[in-house]
């Protein structure tokens, strides 16, 4: 009978070399020549610059009234435990507090369509600060993790494990998220007044 041949798995194509002979002298890839390095050559390289307002753990620029970057999920979770933005966030901090909204984030919710009305109605409120963007993209995850980079007076208020993560990243931004029916605050310095729980 006939004979059962093994299947190779993940085998590649063999593919002809760019400097093998029998290419056209034109389209063969030239060898490069290495260059020897000068060691007397001043070598540059790139270090991200740290901002001026952090001072150890403390970011100078955070102080009442503070500005809040709002998340999609973070006021659809608050309409969902019956949560009042403005109030809750000014129970939490004990200060004043301007929610911020992005142009990403807004437009994240009118995407969201009929069902999250109430959320839409919610971020159009006059309270709510609006910020305009001015990137390419219109994820709005990389426009807040962009914005916090280059601005650290913010607060970001999100349930996003993956965007809590990011933002972890970064240092002197603290971020709010609902538990237990009620906003709290995680990586807020003690000086400034925020709840323990």
């Amino acid at each position: 009978g006939k004979q059962k041949k093994a299947r190779k798995y993940a085998v590649m194509k063999r593919m002809i070399s760019l400097r093998d002979q029998r290419i056209n002298e034109k389209e063969r890839a030239k060898t490069a020549v290495k260059k020897k390095e000068d060691p007397s050559a001043i070598k540059e390289r790139e270090v991200p610059q740290h901002p001026s307002c952090l001072f150890f753990q403390y970011n100078t620029q955070l102080g009442p009234p503070y500005h809040i970057l709002v998340d999609t999920n973070f006021i659809n979770f608050s309409i969902k435990a019956k949560l009042d933005l403005v109030q809750s966030m000014m129970d939490c901090l004990y200060a004043k507090c301007i929610p911020c909204i992005t142009d990403c984030v807004m437009g994240e919710i009118e995407k969201l369509g009929q069902k999250y009305r109430v959320a839409l109605r919610i971020a159009k409120d006059p309270r709510f600060e609006r910020l305009s963007c001015m990137h390419k993209g219109t994820y709005a995850d990389d426009c807040l993790v962009q914005r916090v980079t280059q601005h650290k007076c913010y607060i970001v208020a999100t349930v996003d494990k993956e965007l809590k993560r990011r933002i972890r990243k970064i240092p002197g931004v603290p971020i709010m998220y609902i538990s237990r029916h009620r906003y709290n605050i995680e990586r807020m310095p003690d000086d400034y007044g925020a709840p323990r729980f």
